[in-house]
């Protein structure tokens, strides 16, 4: 009996997770498309160089973004389903308004972290002649449409087919921002512009969509105290911190990478690294989609059909993802090289070695994608939070050691290794704590 109950939660799951990763990947499909024309066109406007330089402006946004938001989208999946099973709406909404005063607080920490790493930093990242303001501003409009929140609300209902929606107005106003200022202003400060608006029109996007699905359903905006849903949420302090500090040593592990390219090798070696960061990424970037349905589905399938059903759910993703990364692997290896030559010109064709060296530690990511969600949902995010503090400082450490000698064939070789680390960690931890859970069962 618990056995045909396991392989029916099992497979319930993993249907949803097909089903909402291609929703997604719907999404992803339209920006990958586009990606290539607006990447296009900005590399061969800027150059090598000034391509650099608005390379390394990208990433220290990103990296200040990473460093003070919070994944809080899963605070609203994990402790919103028990007040919408329950019917309490207005515990929802508390929860809601929770996580919205942390993207709130994020924002403000997040402008001053910035103004501080430009005052800093900003002769060693070239920027000189005014970028400084404009560095800080695209910091700002990247803190203010943090869009975490609405995530959550979307995927709280199912809702993956109108959070891919809400995700294409990114490559879309990417993709009519750099027609646009290719017409009217070519250059870094240009291309800036079209790169916040379109973070503006997917944030609103997203809010617009979540409150019209919510609609109804998430209780009153005036229901009790925000701060009353820690009391009501017993741990959600202690998950969100646990989840945030993941989630950031891994994106910035890899944005500070191309900041620490940048120092040794100057905004031209940066701006390969990117570009070939950036297209490994596009071709892998099923991984991100199939992690978030991933603990979706885990999440459920644990709180619904038990240990069994969680563990026959992540053998079965992990065949997906294995899979998956040997095709892209090959996809890297046939196409990456005109690809590339297609996409940003003959003066970029040096970065295809780097191409092919992020894109292996990026299909080793993608074959481990249900660790990290399993260790979640098992109560083991500290675990996984240390693993990952060992993964980044090891990448950070290697880079340190091998840009100096092999530039940045040195620095992507530093992912493979840092990669394959946390895949060996993660997987081990995983695989005992589903053994663990499993053998928790009572024998039938």
């Amino acid at each position: 009996m618990t056995g045909k109950q396991g392989s029916g939660g099992a497979g319930e799951g993993f249907a949803r997770i097909l089903a909402n990763t291609a929703w997604l990947l719907g999404g992803k499909g339209v920006g990958a498309v586009l990606s290539l024309v607006y990447l296009a066109i900005v590399t061969r406007t800027l150059g090598v160089a000034d391509f650099g330089r608005f390379a390394l402006v990208l990433s220290a946004a990103q990296v200040v973004k990473t460093l003070v938001s919070f994944d809080s989208w899963q605070i609203v999946v994990r402790y919103g389903q028990v007040h919408l099973a329950s019917g309490n709406g207005d515990a929802l909404n508390r929860v809601l308004r929770f996580c919205i005063l942390i993207d709130v607080g994020s924002a403000l920490a997040g402008g001053v972290v910035a103004g501080a790493v430009i005052l800093v930093f900003g002769d060693a990242l070239e920027l000189s002649g005014g970028m400084e303001w404009q560095a800080w501003l695209f910091c700002m409009i990247m803190m203010v449409t943090i869009r975490s929140s609405p995530t959550g609300v979307l995927r709280l209902f199912d809702r993956f087919d109108s959070g891919a929606l809400a995700e294409t107005m990114v490559p879309i106003g990417r993709m009519v921002g750099a027609l646009l200022a290719w017409i009217v202003l070519p250059n870094i400060t240009g291309y800036l512009i079209a790169w916040g608006m379109a973070e503006l029109l997917c944030a609103i996007t997203y809010w617009g969509l979540a409150l019209h699905v919510g609609r109804g359903r998430i209780g009153s905006w005036r229901a009790g105290r925000t701060l009353d849903a820690r009391r009501e949420n017993p741990g959600i302090v202690g998950f969100l911190t646990a989840t945030n500090l993941q989630t950031s040593l891994a994106s910035v592990g890899q944005q500070v990478a191309v900041l620490v390219v940048g120092g040794f090798a100057g905004p031209a070696g940066a701006g390969l690294y990117r570009l070939a960061n950036q297209l490994a990424n596009s071709l892998t970037k099923i991984s991100s989609l199939l992690s978030r349905s991933i603990f979706v589905e885990l999440s459920r399938t644990q709180a619904s059909h038990g240990a069994q059903a969680l563990g026959a759910l992540f053998r079965r993703t992990n065949r997906l993802a294995l899979i998956a990364g040997a095709v892209i692997i090959a996809l890297i290896v046939t196409i990456g090289h005109p690809l590339l030559g297609l996409i940003a010109g003959h003066e970029f064709l040096p970065a295809y070695p780097l191409l092919l060296l992020l894109g292996i530690a990026a299909c080793i990511d993608l074959v481990g994608v249900s660790y990290r969600p399993l260790l979640m949902t098992t109560d083991r995010a500290g675990l996984s939070l240390q693993i990952t503090f060992v993964a980044t400082i090891l990448l950070l450490g290697l880079q340190a050691a091998l840009l100096p000698v092999y530039g940045t064939i040195g620095a992507a070789g530093a992912n493979i290794a840092a990669s394959l680390a946390a895949f060996l960690m993660m997987g081990l931890a995983s695989r005992r704590a589903v053994r663990g859970h499993e053998e928790e069962l009572p024998r039938v």
